[in-house]
């Protein structure tokens, strides 16, 4: 991580931990202040911080200075993330984040007899959703001119619908027989390659008062970086260690997510090959030994060297959208940085 980078995401977590410490807890009950403990220590405890940076730079890109409303309107998207990966972690039943028990886990470690985890997933709903209501007080409240905050806003909304709509599509993957290859690649252009780029890069310009136009470059690089964001991020949840991940190497396949590297295997397996890959993938029984089969099959069919593939063709296509945009030059050179540590990250 370079120097701006690093002062950057120092920046962020000052600024959230200064409105966390304005929203504390209303009541005065230790079950209730413990929650918001926990809370408060997830969103300052760790994370890439990518969607704050991506607002800044969206911002710089467009002419605004180095000022306080932006890394307030910044901070704002970290906490929605924050929002939204908790009740992710609900509804996949992991028990790491970040390398540390998730938040429902944590708030079921509160508590002792049956009802602990059924309390921890009704604890983590609500905790996500005031983290979620916290992100859209800190972005009213940046103190940028009303007529692009409004602007700014209309595309957090959209953001926020996407994303939401994106997950929805997730669910209704493992209900149904599994995703193919185009279906999988629309899933994450809205959970993930709008929430988690060109939407926080427009939401940045839109705040400086961007033209439509540099916020349509903004979306030409920005979805196609978001989806190799989201190719490495299934690469690394079926290849990547746990102790750099912070997540299990299991969770995705034990899931049964419907990624795209999982499509193409299916799409290029034997008949053997994708009898195993039905059997296991998706089942809770699911061993070490059985996954590393899995990924076996997920190599031999070549489906991790197409989805490596597509990672970069995708880096390339979001360069050339950079290098074509009306941007300030130091923008640009941040954000040719961040291409390239987003989708050649190993954690």
């Amino acid at each position: 991580m370079s120097f701006t980078q690093h002062y950057l995401g120092s920046r962020i977590d000052q600024r959230l931990a200064l409105f966390l410490e304005s929203w504390r807890a209303p009541v005065s009950d230790p079950g209730v202040e413990a929650a918001y403990g926990l809370l408060t220590d997830f969103i300052l405890g760790g994370g890439k911080r990518i969607r704050p940076q991506l607002c800044y730079w969206g911002w710089r890109g467009a002419g605004g200075d180095d000022s306080e409303e932006i890394i307030s309107a910044a901070a704002a998207l970290e906490l929605c993330h924050a929002g939204l990966l908790i009740h992710d972690d609900i509804m996949d039943g992991s028990e790491l984040r970040r390398g540390r028990t998730t938040v429902h886990k944590n708030l079921a470690g509160l508590h002792e007899g049956p009802g602990a985890e059924a309390f921890g997933q009704a604890g983590g709903i609500l905790l996500g959703s005031l983290s979620l209501a916290w992100s859209d007080a800190l972005l009213s409240s940046c103190g940028v001119e009303p007529a692009r905050l409004r602007a700014a806003h209309h595309l957090f909304d959209a953001m926020r619908t996407e994303v939401i709509s994106g997950q929805y599509l997730d669910i209704l993957a493992q209900l149904r027989s599994g995703a193919s290859v185009p279906e999988a690649l629309m899933m994450i252009r809205f959970k993930t390659a709008k929430y988690t780029v060109e939407r926080p890069l427009q939401i940045g310009g839109a705040l400086a008062g961007a033209s439509s136009e540099l916020l349509e470059s903004y979306s030409r690089f920005g979805l196609p970086l978001g989806e190799a964001f989201q190719l490495r991020d299934d690469v690394l949840g079926t290849f990547g260690s746990s102790s750099e991940t912070g997540k299990s190497a299991l969770d995705d396949l034990r899931e049964g997510k419907h990624t795209v590297l999982f499509a193409h295997a299916v799409q290029q397996a034997s008949r053997a090959q994708l009898d195993h890959l039905r059997t296991w993938h998706g089942n809770p029984e699911l061993t070490e030994e059985r996954a590393a089969e899995l990924r076996q099959i997920m190599t031999e069919t070549g489906a991790l060297g197409r989805v490596e593939e597509m990672i970069e063709e995708r880096v390339r296509e979001s360069v050339a959208a950079l290098a074509a945009a009306q941007i300030k030059p130091e923008a640009a050179n941040a954000l040719t940085l961040l291409a390239d540590r987003l989708a050649h990250r190993t954690k």
